[in-house]
């Protein structure tokens, strides 16, 4: 009894099985989660620490370097990051991505707790930490704008009641604001006024915490009543505060607003974002891991209507971005791409079998495959993303080939004139084995995909695991329910008149038959010959291998770029102000750009600080692909002229990819690190070397530097001899100029929905230059002392931020590329201008992001193919019980190889990440030609008692048709892929292309190779061992 045959007696139950498959996949579906990738959340977190006013140089020997000691000594960390600015840093922490993202971030906490008694008491808060992810950019963001509302104003709505509503949504895992601060009750001292009075601004933040306090006071308990005790300790309006009485001198009240100017305002004044030309306030949103984006986005949007009721009138909401748009489009067109694929698949299948019936049963493994791996993608926990999309639109032109075989095989055994039963179960008899062959071979190349570790393995394990799915319900299909078919509908070939697809199919097919079976009786003739083409192939794909040019991910034009602007270290706040409203408006007039929102400023070490007031960051969303005259680069390259124009700033713009690499953000795409244990040296060679690579414009554009040293710093010099005299310390002195210049917070209003501060300053006029610092007072014992009688200013360069990478004083460079040219040449290009420029041999260069990624996989690239041949080879050797048949198979591998780099090289595609994917698929596809002639041949020999060479001949006669059945199948289920156009194309053509090179040159020459190598390989003494499951079938047939 064979494998089929319970099935083919029962018709109903395995058509209700097949049923049942049906709708199990039917509602799989329909909650499978939509995605643009899938879920590649990587562990890592954000450590950041804050200290009001502490300069850049300061804070990171003081605090960033005492949290690196101790978070560097946490296991499974792949790389450690940092940048310090002006009272802000960040740590990135990356770990192994098969480490749990809350393991990391136990450890992270108690290395937090550990550096604690390293750090210094001024933090403004202790440490915190975050997970993030890289790839998790906001799903969507929304400006917030209004003509009569102030700033502060917009932004508490923004932080306090959209951004809450949001995160509460399902499928929202976080809604921040940008672009402005909380509302504060800033106090501007003026320092003249206030040394007359022989005040200090100690003594002013004394006051004004003393002054704001919330605490219990307790209840009162009567014999009738119980009554709580409150005073009116608090205060919340700016007016309290001038009315507040600072000191009292014989009889004369001193209050602040006599010596400072208290308004309404906001904890940060150097923060501003646009929408277009408005100013604005953006609320970016992310989703959680594995939440169905385009549910998340149409939930969001259907709450939209009821949240603005709860905002204040005067308020708009725009969509700046909105990320499922191109998930839509992109999902749509493979979609579309896919259906196309079915559609060719099922016209081949009916042109070579010319029947309805065998079409029809070909046609159902289609749909029913599909139904079943959409069942085991929900059971797993897959999305509907490009990747898991396109493994299904590729399985569509070799699901097909089980049925085909089967088929093929029952019709061949019908036109003996048996009984359409006897038919199927003889044909299914002889031909389960070589389905089960070609499944599990077919499998195996994916097993060492499936547990690739890393980030790329994490990537396309879903890939993988959907195609191994795929293969598997449709190697089940074909042993069951297609052979019932064949049982039951497929007529007898002379019962039918010829038709028209007889004549114009058929027999140009005979024709194709003899032609090739003439051209396989030279081949044999000419053994030697073929024998040195097959290791010619060899050589050919090691060679070809060699020359193609490299690439990692696919550069991506989802409809989003990213933008950085960058002015002069020493540019004021108000001057950044204005030149981003340059930028905007060049970049708003492109016809091409639907939306632009853009941020910038920080600075003051509050709570907004962090980003320096030199830099702006944008968003810019495109018009949908077909609505816009030029892709993503395009327009990035005919915008860049217009920034050249634009006097003493830097703008970079790239587009926005679905997958990033590394924590630390960058100017461009691509990033290479430099790192010293000397800060100085950094400082000499980073400018020479980012010079350099701006010298060789044909590798590299937009190259730009971390690095940043020509900010301005006013360092005051105390005399500590004269400071001691007059019982001064730099404790008090420090102590008086974070009062007057660090945007001190120094008390806390408490209202309804959140939480305000007081800030305390000097006043604008008093914060202008080095002058002004000359101009403080000090409180001592002998009175107010100004600090020029002690102390002087010195002007001097200093670093606007300082990077660490792996606790190393680093930075980092970042480039996009010239157009046509590849990755691995340009990396290349920039170890040669490093080697040129003959630095110090303490200076050393690590790549970093999505180019570290691209090594790793380069590198990875042969042993990953190794790993593929010997799985292949270990799984047919168990089938086969042979050492030397694996090797005729496995001998149709090179061919494709071959057809695959030619095609790539042809159209001008790099080997990237996705086109080797597809070699590797390749390797599992074009071994079924083998597998069913050396099946075919090797039955001959045991049952008819051919010899090798008849054999052989036989199957390729007998075989030829189905062989080229499921090549075109595959062909055609590819073709789709590699000519398709719409959004997301850059994704799937590679892989199409490679698909369709190698199954047009393998197929050519396999044919071929295959009979020679297999005779080749054979013993000249018919003495060949029989695998277990051959000599059991034979048993079976005997009886």
């Amino acid at each position: 009894m064979s494998i089929s045959e319970p099935f083919i007696r029962r018709p109903i139950g395995t058509a209700l099985l097949a049923l049942g498959l049906a709708l199990v996949g039917a509602v799989a579906y329909a909650f499978l989660p939509v995605a643009s990738l899938p879920n590649t959340d990587l562990p890592i977190i954000f450590v950041q620490a804050r200290e009001s006013g502490a300069d850049p140089v300061t804070m990171a020997a003081t605090v960033t370097a005492p949290l690196e000691r101790h978070l560097g000594e946490i296991a499974g960390v792949n790389e450690m990051t940092s940048s310090t600015s002006l009272g802000v840093s960040t740590i990135i922490l990356q770990f192994d991505v098969n480490r749990p993202v809350t393991d990391a971030a136990r450890d992270v906490q108690a290395a937090i707790s550990a550096a604690a008694t390293d750090l210094p008491s001024g933090l403004t808060s202790q440490p915190t930490f975050r997970k993030a992810n890289p790839n998790g950019r906001p799903i969507m963001t929304l400006a917030l704008t209004s003509k009569t509302l102030t700033n502060q104003a917009i932004f508490d709505a923004a932080d306090g009641i959209l951004a809450q509503r949001l995160s509460q949504i399902e499928g929202v895992a976080q809604a921040s604001a940008a672009g402005g601060e909380k509302s504060a009750i800033r106090v501007q001292v003026d320092v003249k006024a206030l040394a007359a009075r022989k005040i200090s601004l100690a003594d002013i933040s004394t006051a004004i915490t003393n002054a704001n306090v919330s605490q219990p006071v307790g209840t009162m308990d009567g014999e009738d009543t119980l009554m709580t005790v409150t005073t009116n300790d608090t205060m919340l309006k700016a007016q309290d505060y001038r009315d507040l009485v600072v000191r009292t001198t014989t009889g004369t009240v001193f209050r602040l607003g006599d010596v400072a100017t208290v308004l309404n305002s906001s904890e940060n004044i150097r923060q501003a974002g646009w929408f277009g030309t408005q100013p604005a306030v953006l609320v970016s949103v992310l989703k959680q891991p594995g939440a169905n984006v385009i549910k998340t986005v149409d939930l969001i949007k259907s709450n939209l209507g009821q949240i603005q009721k709860w905002l204040p009138p005067g308020i708009d909401i725009s969509v700046v971005n909105d990320q499922t748009g191109t998930i839509r489009a992109s999902v749509n067109d493979v979609q579309v791409t896919m259906l196309i694929s079915i559609g060719l698949v099922i016209l081949v299948v009916g042109l070579f079998l010319r029947r309805l019936a065998p079409t029809l049963a070909a046609a159902t493994a289609v749909p029913l495959s599909l139904a079943g791996t959409f069942a085991i993608m929900w059971l797993l926990g897959y999305s509907m993303d490009n990747l898991s999309l396109m493994a299904l639109t590729i399985s569509v032109g070799f699901v097909v080939d089980d049925a085909i075989v089967m088929i093929e095989n029952a019709v061949r055994h019908r036109e003996m004139g048996k009984p359409p039963l006897r038919a199927a179960l003889d044909g299914a008899r002889e031909i389960g084995f070589t389905i089960v062959s070609m499944t599990l071979s077919l499998v195996a190349v994916f097993v060492p995909i499936i547990f690739m570790g890393g980030l790329p393995g994490r990537l396309f394990h879903e890939f993988a695991m959907t195609l191994t799915a795929a293969i598997l319900v449709s190697g089940i299909v074909s042993v069951t329910l297609t052979p019932m078919m064949c049982a039951r509908f497929i007529d007898h070939a002379k019962d039918r008149k010829e038709n028209w697809a007889d004549r114009w199919v058929g027999r140009p097919l005979d024709a194709a038959t003899n032609l090739y079976m003439k051209g396989l009786g030279w081949v044999m003739r000419h053994r030697t010959l073929m024998l040195f083409v097959a290791l010619g192939t060899i050589v050919g794909t090691v060679y070809l291998y060699i020359a193609v040019p490299k690439g990692g991910f696919p550069q991506q034009d989802t409809g989003l770029l990213r933008g950085s602007v960058r002015a002069s270290a020493d540019t004021s706040f108000q001057t950044m102000q204005r030149r981003m409203e340059e930028v905007v408006k060049i970049i708003a007039a492109d016809p091409a750009v639907e939306a632009i929102g853009g941020t910038t400023g920080g600075g003051g070490g509050g709570p907004g600080g962090g980003s320096s007031a030199n830099t702006g960051s944008m968003t810019i969303s495109l018009k949908p692909r077909g609505q816009r005259d030029a892709t993503a680069d395009q327009v990035i390259a005919r915008l860049r002229p217009k920034f050249a124009r634009l006097e003493a700033l830097q703008v970079f713009l790239q587009a926005e990819q679905d997958l990033r690499f590394g924590g630390r953000s960058s100017d461009s795409q691509f990033q290479v690190s430099l790192l010293s244990d000397n800060l100085d040296d950094l400082y000499e060679w980073v400018p020479k070397l980012v010079a350099r690579l701006k010298e060789l414009p044909e590798y590299f554009q937009d190259v730009s530097s971390d690095q940043d040293k020509a900010g301005l710093d006013a360092k005051v010099v105390i005399d500590r001899d004269l400071a001691s005299r007059m019982s001064l310390t730099p404790s008090d002195v420090d102590a008086a100029l974070g009062n007057a210049f660090s945007q001190k917070q120094v008390s806390t209003l408490y209202g309804a929905r959140n939480q305000y501060h007081v800030v305390l300053e000097a006043t604008p006029n008093e914060q202008k230059g080095p002058d002004d610092l000359v101009r403080i007072y000090v409180k001592s014992v002998a009175g107010m002392v100004p600090l020029s009688a002690f102390a002087k200013v010195q002007v001097q360069d200093s670093p606007l931020s300082v990077t660490h990478e792996g606790q190393y004083p680093s930075s980092t460079l970042s480039f996009n590329l010239a157009d046509g040219v590849a990755q691995v040449d340009a990396l290349a290009r920039a170890q040669q201008a490093v080697t040129e420029l003959a630095m110090p041999a303490n200076m050393r260069v690590e790549v970093g992001g999505i180019a570290r990624i691209f090594q790793q996989q380069n590198q990875g690239q042969p042993m990953l193919i190794v790993a593929a041949l010997v799985t292949i080879y270990i799984v047919l050797g168990v089938l086969y019980e042979s050492w030397a048949q694996p090797i005729t198979i496995l001998s149709t591998l090179p061919s494709a190889g071959i057809g695959a780099i030619l095609a790539l090289m042809v159209t001008g595609f790099e080997l990237s990440m996705i086109s080797f994917i597809g070699i590797i698929l390749l390797m599992g596809i074009v071994k079924k030609n083998a597998i069913m002639l050396v099946d075919f041949a090797l039955a001959a020999e045991r049952i008819q008692g051919m010899s090798p060479q008849d054999a052989i001949v036989e199957a390729c006669r007998e075989r030829f048709r189905p062989i080229t059945m499921t090549t075109l199948t595959a062909l055609l289920g590819a073709v789709p892929l590699a000519i398709g156009g719409g959004t997301g194309a850059e994704m799937r053509q590679p892989l199409g292309v490679a698909l369709v090179g190698g199954l047009l040159v393998s197929q050519f020459i396999t044919l071929y190779t295959t009979p020679v190598i297999y005779l080749a390989l054979r013993p000249r003494k018919k003495k060949a061992k029989l695998s277990r499951l051959h000599a059991a079938m034979a048993g079976v047939e005997r009886h």
